[in-house]
């Protein structure tokens, strides 16, 4: 069997108030704050010729609705702002990058997700593909609220939802969607951290379907008792899509038929590939008592290297190498049916013996 060398960084443990929760996040990863916006100014000067001011003014668009949706998250991000020693309209810019960037920025992104009958627990997992820049930037955060389940993400510092799991066993993997959809609505990484609040999977479900979220994208969802569903997402039209014998696989591009009727995509070539390949990894498992490790191991795979589910930057300037510009910044296991989360910082090529 293969075998996970650990992470070593710290985990982010924060609690109190919205307003301390945020205050915390910003303070303790300050350096990763100041990171992150630096990377984000630069791609959206380079990929949408706009600037920092101008992506801050088209984040508070979307202030109305975060507001209606969760005011909660205002306060968090005003805290996050005060303790990384920034503007709010920065932190907001942050939270509403992908409203702002991915319909010139494409990502790219390979999950999945494993449920009886295909095996005796509950995983999700996948790679988080995007600029090489941000692996500095990333943290694991540990939240704990009162009334609401415990919630354990690996963010880039800043953002205050992203990919991870809770104690309720309620989980989600993102994966882009490259369109020029909009509407200022709630921003999608607002979703996911709305996801990750959520006490079961239907109540998960209600936080991100009826259109209310301001660009297309798609969310893996799942829980401890076996459900999963994938929600491709936009402000005008939402699909859901079941597991088929206990799987479900995701890239970036449109599975729904339907959703192609409403919305128009641009597609990275690879996409394809990487979903034919771990569509084909799960569905010839036979193995019920899977282990991180194994899962881990799906997701180094190399063919169509180096634009591979384990995705790498080369020096080969192939029209796809130059479009995507893109490698896996992490790699996260989880098992919702014992609580369990694993990650890699940067390729699992790297870190699977």
């Amino acid at each position: 069997m293969s075998r996970l060398l650990p992470n070593v960084d710290t985990v982010l443990t924060l609690s109190g108030t919205s307003y301390e929760i945020g205050f915390k996040h910003g303070s303790l990863a300050k350096e990763q704050v100041h990171s992150s916006l630096q990377t984000y100014e630069k791609l959206f000067k380079e990929t949408s010729g706009i600037s920092w001011k101008e992506a801050c003014n088209k984040a508070l668009l979307h202030v109305s609705a975060i507001e209606k949706y969760n005011a909660n998250y205002m306060k968090e991000m005003e805290g996050l702002a005060k303790g990384a020693a920034v503007q709010f309209e920065d932190i907001l810019a942050l939270n509403a990058r992908s409203e702002i960037a991915l319909s010139t920025a494409p990502d790219g992104c390979t999950s999945f997700a494993l449920t009886k009958p295909k095996t005796s627990k509950t995983w999700l997992a996948q790679n988080w593909d995007w600029k090489g820049a941000q692996i500095d930037s990333l943290v694991h955060l540990e939240i704990q609220q009162d009334t609401l389940p415990t919630v354990q993400m690996i963010t880039e510092a800043g953002i205050i939802g992203k990919i991870g799991c809770n104690s309720a066993g309620v989980g989600v993997c993102l994966n882009a969607l490259v369109t020029n959809t909009w509407q200022p609505k709630v921003p999608i990484h607002l979703g996911l951290r709305a996801i990750l609040e959520s006490e079961s999977f239907e109540e998960a479900i209600s936080k991100v379907d009826r259109n209310q979220m301001a660009s297309p994208a798609h969310f893996l969802i799942a829980s401890k008792p076996g459900d999963a569903a994938s929600l491709e997402v936009s402000p005008i039209h939402t699909a859901r899509i079941e597991a088929t014998n206990g799987t479900l696989v995701h890239t970036n591009h449109l599975c729904s038929t339907e959703m192609r009727d409403f919305i128009r995509e641009e597609v990275v070539p690879n996409s394809y590939s990487r979903f034919d390949t771990i569509r084909n990894q799960v569905k010839d498992l036979k193995e019920k008592a899977l282990e991180a490790e194994d899962l881990f191991h799906f997701l180094s795979n190399h063919d169509n290297y180096p634009n591979s589910i384990c995705s790498h930057v080369t020096n080969d300037t192939d029209e796809e190498s130059a479009l995507t510009g893109m490698e896996t910044v992490f790699s996260i296991v989880m098992n919702l049916t014992d609580n369990k989360l694993s990650w890699i910082k940067g390729k699992p090529c790297n870190r699977i013996k």
